[in-house]
Order: C-alpha cells, then sequence, then structure tokens
C-alpha cells in the first residue's frame, strides 16, 4: 500500500478486469483504494457484457460510478441491439460518461478480430452522438490516432464535455486538447522515464482540465509497473506527476478530484456520494 494521498478519484478503471464479479469483490477493492485516500472510482466498460456489469457494480458501492461504450477495437459489435442496450445503460443515473471510444491505429491487424478504423469512425461517431444526447461526458481512447481523432470531433462536433483518458501523446496533441477546453487523464504511464513526449506534454495541461486514472488492472505507476494494477495504486500516479511538474501531490490531488466531481457532475459534497 502506498501512503494515503487524499482526496483522490480514480478517473477510469476496469473493475472487472481486476477480478471483481459481485458486490463483495467490489467493495474489498474499494476499501483498499479508500485506505490509500481515493475516495470514489469511475468503473468502465469496453464491450456488452461489461457495459451490463459496471452499471450493476455502480449500484452495488456508492463510491462507484460507470461508463458505457464500446471500446474502437471492438467497433465492429455496434449491432442495433448493441445500439439500444448502450443507450438504455446510459441514461442510468448511475453512469456518468459515455466511454470509452474513439479511435486505435495499434491493434488493428495485430489483434484478430479487431475492428478497421472505417468501423472504429462510424461507432466513434455514434457514440459522440450519444453523449450529447444524454447530456455526459463523452471518454476517449486514443492509441496512436491523434489526427483521426481530432477530424472525427471535428467533423461530428465535440459534446460539451470530452475526456482524453489515459492522455498518451505528445505536446502538439496536448496544446489542441486544451485550447478545445477538453480534460486530460492521466495513467501510470506518466511515472515511466521513457514516456518522453508524454512527459513534455504534462506541464502543458492546466489543474482544471486535468485528471487522473489507473486504468486498472492495466498501466502499472513505476516502481511496480508490470504488477497487477489496483485503484489503491493512485497515489504513486500523482506523486510521479507532483515530481515532473514540481507541485505538491496533496494540491494535484485536491484539484484533480475537484475537477473529477465538475466533469462527471455527481452530486454533493466530496466524491462518492450518491446522486
Amino acid at each position: 500500500m502506498p501512503e494515503p494521498l487524499t482526496p483522490l478519484v480514480d478517473a477510469h478503471t476496469h473493475l472487472d478486469a481486476c477480478g471483481a464479479v459481485g458486490p463483495e469483490d467490489v467493495r474489498a477493492i474499494m476499501d483498499r483504494a479508500a485506505a490509500a485516500g481515493v475516495q470514489a472510482a469511475v468503473t468502465i466498460a469496453d464491450d456488452l457484457e461489461s457495459a451490463r456489469w459496471v452499471v450493476e457494480a455502480a449500484g452495488w458501492d456508492p463510491r462507484v460510478y460507470a461508463a458505457v461504450a464500446l471500446h474502437p477495437t471492438r467497433a465492429n459489435a455496434l449491432t442495433a441491439e448493441a445500439r439500444t442496450v448502450i443507450e438504455r445503460l446510459a441514461a442510468d443515473p448511475r453512469v456518468v460518461a459515455v466511454g470509452e471510444t474513439g479511435m486505435d491505429r495499434y491493434w488493428p491487424g495485430r489483434l484478430e478480430g479487431c475492428a478497421d478504423p472505417a468501423e472504429q469512425r462510424d461507432a466513434f461517431a455514434w457514440h459522440i452522438d450519444l453523449a450529447k444526447r444524454t447530456g455526459k461526458p463523452l471518454m476517449i481512447h486514443n492509441r496512436d490516432a491523434d489526427a483521426d481523432v481530432l477530424d472525427v470531433l471535428r467533423a461530428e462536433g465535440a459534446p460539451e464535455t470530452v475526456i482524453f483518458h489515459c492522455f498518451s501523446s505528445g505536446p502538439e496533441m496536448a496544446r489542441a486538447c486544451v485550447e478545445a477546453g477538453w480534460v486530460l487523464s492521466l495513467s501510470g504511464t506518466v511515472s515511466f522515464r521513457n514516456a518522453r513526449e508524454l512527459r513534455e506534454a504534462v506541464p502543458l495541461i492546466p489543474g482544471g482540465q486535468l485528471l487522473v486514472e489507473t486504468d486498472a488492472p492495466f498501466l502499472t505507476p513505476h516502481p511496480y509497473r508490470g504488477a497487477p494494477n489496483e485503484p489503491y495504486c493512485l497515489p504513486y500516479t500523482v506523486r510521479a506527476l507532483a515530481e515532473l511538474v514540481g507541485r505538491s501531490a496533496e494540491t494535484i490531488a485536491e484539484e484533480t478530484a475537484a475537477t473529477a466531481q465538475r466533469v462527471y457532475r455527481w452530486a454533493g459534497d466530496r466524491p462518492g456520494c450518491r446522486n
């Protein structure tokens, strides 16, 4: 366990991929997170089964919220039935974002059955429209696809609130996102010394446009890179970020928790309050 740091909000995690199945599992993960200062977490769907599960999980623990969508690599599964299910789930009050959706240029050709770029663009456009119709933030997955993501957002018109989950691009993309008023969420990759372009981009992000996340069970921060990640690991990322930008970890924790509460629009005077 890291030294506690609070208040923290894990803006993007995958509790089902962390091994959670039922209410007791979710509660155990969030209890460990709370011991490290993490007051709330947004658990993210990447396929239809996961979308159903995350909405259930958000009802099991008041510290958990959900986001629903089909991951870009699964965009070819966005059938008429899938759209109906995601629309219904997105209307749930515990669902605070539409995501993760976007574009991924890394996996096509490497992952069997992966959606091609044209399928991804169509699905991304549909999720953008859903975010507008529901009035909920759009959570973007962008892997090696800066130009594609910006092109689709310009063509479709971005929703009021856009969150780039696990922002991993360089300074040019950071400037474009900041100028557009979008929110950038940083994961454990910010602690990786070989993430040179990202580490150059981070100082360009204003405090009010910054979130922090684990993307657990992936992207465990240094010095535990390669081990399974969980929301309780978030303080490691925040302290690495603080060292990089020369600010206190406590200030970053407070600012990012406030930004999470603002962009996800949950009620109450602290993260984790029920709507």
